[in-house]
């Protein structure tokens, strides 16, 4: 049997959930088209989903083509759900980016096709929605390929164009040739030669599209059928099925992570290698956890089964692992997790409304985070507040949404903010030594600060020996470093620096005779967490540090007319266009914005443009705060910035 998995992605409202529906109808799988508008699609199953006519959630479900089982995963097309995306890449072996023909190309398309291309997964175009009025083909295959930079290649021609009988009709075109030569020298000699077969190009096209150096493009139309009996085909034909050895060590990777009706934890896994059974007692995580898996089920015909075991290129649903984390590995680690979308700009503080038990919506905001990773939590003991980390409005009202349909917690948010991040302008040391001075603590730790490279993170070196003093206490010192630079000088995330350990020194294990172990005299892990947090921001005092703000790359196309009114309003929100291309009666600007200032944006963009405006924006980059007021965030921490506070909160040893 063939596998295999295959990611559907696209901007929203681009015609993707009603693809997965169509697909599922042609395969048999269901005998009725469910409607994402009367909310009765297979893959959209939360009640929010069916209300708002969005996908939120990945959903997984498995269809026949011939010889091939395919298990589809339909993702969110919303760029507020952009982590539910991130969490399916990892497991696909090909993809299907669909493109709306009458909206074209839109930022989010932009943003998947980078990733995809990054990832070097498969991926065919599906151009959707040619029945209806405004479809276009030729200029957009041009646009494809040029606003998606990617090698592209039509697999027929589409007839009726913007009418309800619109047709597409399979076949290769006289460009195909020349696409595909590009990659391959012997092709090009014989396209030279005019001596290329149609058995060679087919071959070629298979060949390439499975090294994602080419992109086959189809048109259809999700509601109609028309040209998805060719995709159905291409799916077939041109993706690679999945591959791993059954018999070899087992190695998966978990994708999404849900509740069950009793509250239980289940993992959505793909296994690359190997095979998990029930009752396999399986390592997964970082940390070398452990757990058993008490139930296996496998995807199979549109809905889940019970199985006993799991061979590789499969995804099936796990119980009995309590620990599990979204992004953990199973078994063998295959390859490092790592984010491939640019993390959550932006921040609410979460305030329960009456009567609402604060314990119960702690509960619920973690197992929301244990769901989505790149939702961070950051919990306020002092003020007893809890704020979330966002990609946008939309985000934030599902959120709510769910707390109060899934939990039974009601909430409200504070005004949302931006997430900024720190960075050091200088060089900075301080040391503190072992019994000396006001140190309090059995440790000697002495530490620098250095600037490092735009986006290279936090690094930790050393400036000492290593066999100095025993390596937990260089891991204490270490963990504790990245946990303070959690929040710097004016409470954001502290990044792209280089923290070196330049001073060490504990005091050896003391006791006394026929007595045990005397921890008033002995450095301990204790010790080293306690003062690395003082030392480590006098360095970063010494060094000083930046605050910048996300800015986000927008693209907004309006009527040229109404280019006047919107000026104004872009300068005032600090909007900068960049480039600007006026197409005939539409005019086209690219530039940046605060992200701060995108909702405010997104919301004056209607009345600006007659309800014409066309808006798309991504986060780009950080940028130094340059106007108003430095924003500062409250510290959650025991505040090393202040030494007498952190020592009566951290030590009663005060010196």
């Amino acid at each position: 049997m063939h596998l295999l998995n295959l990611g559907i992605l696209a901007h929203v409202d681009a015609g993707k959930t009603s693809l997965t529906e169509r697909l599922l109808h042609s395969a048999g799988v269901i005998d009725e088209i469910g409607s994402v508008d009367d909310g009765n699609t297979r893959t959209d199953t939360l009640a929010l989903e069916r209300q708002r006519g969005i996908t939120i959630k990945s959903a997984v479900v498995s269809f026949p083509v011939d010889d091939v089982t395919v298990n589809l995963i339909d993702t969110p097309g919303h760029p507020d759900f952009i982590a539910e995306v991130e969490r399916v890449l990892g497991v696909l072996d090909g993809a299907v980016l669909v493109v709306s023909a009458v909206e074209g190309v839109q930022p989010q398309t932009r943003v998947l096709m980078r990733t995809l291309q990054r990832l070097r997964i498969p991926t065919l175009l599906f151009v959707n929605k040619i029945d209806r009025r405004g479809a276009r083909y030729g200029d957009l295959l041009s646009s494809i390929s040029e606003r998606l930079r990617a090698a592209v290649v039509p697999m027929g021609s589409v007839e009726d164009l913007g009418t309800p009988e619109a047709a597409f009709l399979p076949g290769l075109g006289p460009d195909a040739a020349a696409v595909l030569a590009d990659h391959d020298d012997e092709l090009l000699t014989a396209y030279v030669e005019n001596t290329v077969s149609r058995d060679r190009l087919r071959a070629a096209l298979a060949a390439q599209t499975c090294q994602a150096l080419v992109h086959p493009v189809y048109f259809g139309s999700a509601i109609t059928g028309a040209g998805v009996d060719a995709l159905i085909t291409g799916i077939r034909e041109l993706l690679p099925a999945a591959d791993g050895d059954p018999q070899g060590p087992l190695s998966g990777t978990v994708f999404k992570v849900e509740r069950g009706q009793a509250g239980e934890k289940v993992a959505y896994a793909r296994i690359f290698s190997g095979t998990l059974r029930t009752r396999d007692r399986i390592a997964f995580g970082d940390a070398g956890a452990e757990g058993k898996v008490t139930a296996v089920s496998v995807f199979d015909r549109g809905t889940d089964i019970g199985s006993d075991s799991v061979p590789a290129g499969r995804i099936a649903r796990l119980w009995g692992l309590g620990e599990i984390r979204i992004g953990d590995a199973i078994g063998v680690p295959r390859k490092a997790y790592d984010h491939v979308f640019a993390p959550p700009t932006l921040e609410t503080v979460v305030v329960p409304g009456l009567g609402t038990d604060r314990r119960a919506l702690h509960l619920a905001l973690t197992q929301l985070a244990e769901q989505d990773p790149l939702i961070g939590l950051r919990h306020d003991e002092v003020r007893q507040e809890t704020a979330v980390s966002l990609y946008g409005e939309v985000q934030k009202e599902v959120i709510q949404a769910t707390l109060a349909e899934e939990f039974g917690v009601h909430v409200t948010f504070r005004e949302t903010t931006p997430l900024c991040v720190e960075r050091p302008v200088g060089t900075g040391a301080a040391v503190e030594f072992n019994k000396k001075g006001s140190n309090p603590f059995l440790a000697t730790v002495g530490l620098r600060v250095d600037p490092a490279p735009v986006g290279s993170g936090v690094r930790f070196a050393l400036d000492v020996e290593l066999g100095a003093m025993p390596y937990a206490f260089f891991k204490a010192v270490e963990d504790t470093v990245r946990e303070t630079l959690g929040q710097g000088l004016r409470g954001w995330r502290v990044t792209d620096c280089v923290v070196t350990m330049t001073h060490s020194g504990y005091s050896p294990r003391q006791s006394h005779a026929h007595q045990g172990f005397d921890k008033s005299m002995s450095s301990t892990g204790a010790d080293f967490r306690g003062l690395t947090p003082l030392v480590l921001v006098e360095a970063l005092r010494r060094a000083g540090s930046q605050v910048y703000e996300p800015m986000h790359r927008f693209r907004v196309e309006v009527p040229a007319d109404t280019l006047g009114g919107l000026l104004p309003v872009f300068a005032a929100l600090r909007a900068v266009p960049q480039t600007t291309e006026t197409h005939g009666s539409r005019c086209v600007l690219e530039g940046t914005v605060p992200a701060a200032q995108v909702h405010g944006l997104e919301r004056q963009l209607p009345g600006l443009t007659r309800g014409e405006g066309e808006w798309g924006c991504v986060f780009d980059h950080y940028a130094p705060v340059a106007h108003g007021a430095v924003p500062e965030r409250a510290r959650t921490d025991h505040n090393p910035l202040n030494r007498k506070e952190y020592l009566l909160n951290v030590t009663r040893r005060v010196a």
